[in-house]
């Protein structure tokens, strides 16, 4: 292995020398120090943002402990909390799953798998790139028009129902062209050995290129999750609460999915515009609560993220075991 890579070292030097006619590739250097430099200065950034956001949040955790993330949303920060917040973010994590992976994997498959190369199929591929690079502000209209406006004899109008499905299609594109770049990056001579042992076009579907290429169907839909979850404005026009909420309880699941919603992304916007005044008990200002608030919302996402990857992880080792 060492004499490989040493031979391999010294062909890619021979090659490099053989272009740059054994000059030292000035301007590729600078390139690659410009690039390091940028990534630095980002992550630079990004540390003095988290430490700063982390620093006020952390009074909240020592002064309300879990009520901050118990209780309901209130015009006291002696009292305000996230519950209702996070249940929204979850509730409508929960459409996207059901509606948007199931239909976004299965479209990205037959776009790769199934559908013959025609104008009509290069037409339909171009949309979906378009619509995943569309402003999440026009799946907003799309959603008060359709499902607010159009359907709210089923949907409840300004409703969970409303949201979800508006954050399921709006991350459609992104689910089914990750699908579809996954399926196509499996090696087609794995297609090739199922069809040799007499497998069907489904069989070897099921059975190879989707466990081949269910690590990067799973990272794109979890990222997929994670954006829907961050979004703030298409939940605001389609009629998310900004200020204090009524309590659900006592409502049955389906009252719950038709009532009045919101989600930890517009309780940090109606924090950022609450006037910034202490509480009389603990002396927390909603500045405070609304840092607090960002780590909860980090802390979901990251979650996300954390079990794309370990189901990515297990995925991979199966598919070289």
């Amino acid at each position: 292995m060492a004499v490989t890579a040493s031979i391999r070292d010294s062909s890619s030097n021979a090659v490099r020398a053989a272009l740059t006619g054994g000059k030292r590739d000035v301007r590729g250097m600078l390139f690659a120090l410009t690039l390091l430099l940028c990534l630095l200065g980002a992550l630079l950034v990004l540390t003095v943002l988290m430490w700063d956001v982390i620093a006020q949040a952390i009074p909240v955790f020592q002064k309300r402990s879990t009520g901050f993330l118990t209780n309901d949303l209130n015009s006291s920060p002696d009292k305000a909390g996230v519950s209702q917040g996070i249940w929204g973010s979850l509730m409508i994590a929960m459409f996207v799953v059901l509606l948007a992976f199931p239909v976004g994997i299965a479209a990205g498959v037959y776009l790769e798998e199934y559908a013959k190369p025609s104008r009509f199929n290069a037409f339909i591929r171009l949309n979906i790139r378009n619509l995943a690079g569309v402003p999440s502000v026009v799946y907003g209209i799309l959603g008060l028009v359709v499902f607010v406006q159009g359907l709210d004899w089923l949907t409840g109008g300004r409703s969970v129902i409303s949201a979800g499905i508006t954050l399921a299609i709006l991350v459609l594109p992104i689910i089914i062209i990750t699908t579809a770049e996954s399926v196509s990056a499996v090696p087609s001579g794995l297609r090739e050995a199922g069809y040799g042992v007499g497998g069907t076009r489904w069989e070897t579907t099921r059975d190879h290129v989707l466990p081949y290429a269910a690590p990067g169907i799973l990272t794109g839909t979890m990222l997929a999750v994670a954006r829907a979850l961050g979004e703030a404005a298409p939940l605001l026009l389609i009629g998310a609460i900004t200020g204090r909420l009524a309590s659900v309880q006592g409502q049955s699941l389906v009252e719950k999915m038709q009532g009045k919603f919101t989600t930890m992304p517009i309780v940090v916007y109606g924090w950022a515009n609450e006037v910034n005044k202490p509480g009389e008990i603990t002396g927390l200002t909603f500045e405070q609560l609304n840092s607090a608030a960002i780590v909860v919302l980090l802390v979901m996402v990251l979650a996300l993220n954390a079990a794309a990857i370990l189901l990515r992880n297990r995925f991979e080792r199966n598919r070289q075991g």
